[in-house]
């Protein structure tokens, strides 16, 4: 919008020689181009003119932000940006020359026919795919360009992050990466419960290894001696007395191991 003093100059003007140009409406009535001669007519108690855009209204917005002069070309980028992104189409916007417009949708070939640069426009589309509820805010002047740049880049930045965190998860422990997919745990939550874990299972690691090399080594030392006959029920460790049936499970135990073993030098 004009500020105060130059919205007051329009509404003189259009006192003294009239509304010299209609106020742009959509066939659904919504205003398309005239912002400031509609409110420089409430200003002058002028009834305005209204003429009715039958055609692409997206692309005759862009058309018209693209010689305003009072927007910026940061501005105007986000507005080629989300045109390209809405299939705008360029061609035979007016009856009047589209001063070389092609019709081209990308926001590159917008951009460049509107003057703004490659770079700009590249920024834009950034905004708008990582933080697109700045958008509006630049096109309506609330910040600039570069502004809403840094933070969709910062965005990015963490969504990249979080995707290659998933990706590692996902790696070292399938269920939990679903879980954080389905909702049901947070990426930091899962990966706690994964440390978690995983300490346990050092921790298994250590109780396994100590309890194994403190029973196997002995039953070895006691092959081809006089042990089992040596044994005396009355020296016996409390609740831990050697019978025939415990002999049998051990004998099962170590053959679990001795197969676990063969398998891990045959990988």
């Amino acid at each position: 919008m004009l500020d105060d003093e130059e919205l007051q100059a329009l509404a003189d003007s259009i006192t003294e020689h009239g509304l010299q140009h209609p106020i742009v409406l959509d066939v659904n009535g919504r205003l398309l181009d005239g912002r400031n001669r509609l409110a420089a007519c409430e200003l002058a108690g002028v009834e305005p003119e209204f003429t009715t855009y039958e055609g692409d209204a997206d692309a005759y917005a862009f058309f018209v932000n693209a010689r305003c002069r009072h927007i910026t070309k940061g501005q105007l980028a986000m507005v080629a940006a989300k045109a390209s992104l809405h299939g705008v189409n360029l061609h035979g916007v007016t009856g009047e020359d589209p001063a070389g417009f092609t019709g081209s949708t990308t926001g590159r070939a917008l951009g460049e026919q509107a003057g703004v640069s490659g770079s700009r426009i590249s920024q834009a589309l950034t905004v708008l795919r990582h933080a697109p509820d700045l958008a509006e805010s630049v096109i309506s002047g609330a910040i600039g360009l570069n502004e809403a740049y840094k933070t969709a880049r910062e965005a990015k930045a963490q969504s990249d992050s979080a995707e290659s965190q998933l990706a590692r998860l996902r790696a070292e422990d399938p269920e939990l990466a679903d879980k954080v997919v389905d909702g049901e745990l947070t990426l930091p939550g899962a990966w706690a419960e994964r440390k978690e874990r995983a300490e346990e299972e050092v921790r298994r690691r250590k109780v396994a290894t100590t309890f194994l090399c403190e029973a196997v080594p002995p039953l070895a030392q006691a092959r081809g001696t006089d042990t089992a006959l040596l044994y005396d029920p009355q020296f016996m460790l409390t609740g831990r007395p050697v019978t025939a049936e415990v002999i049998d499970h051990a004998i099962e135990a170590l053959t679990e191991m001795a197969r676990t073993w063969r398998e891990r030098e045959a990988a």
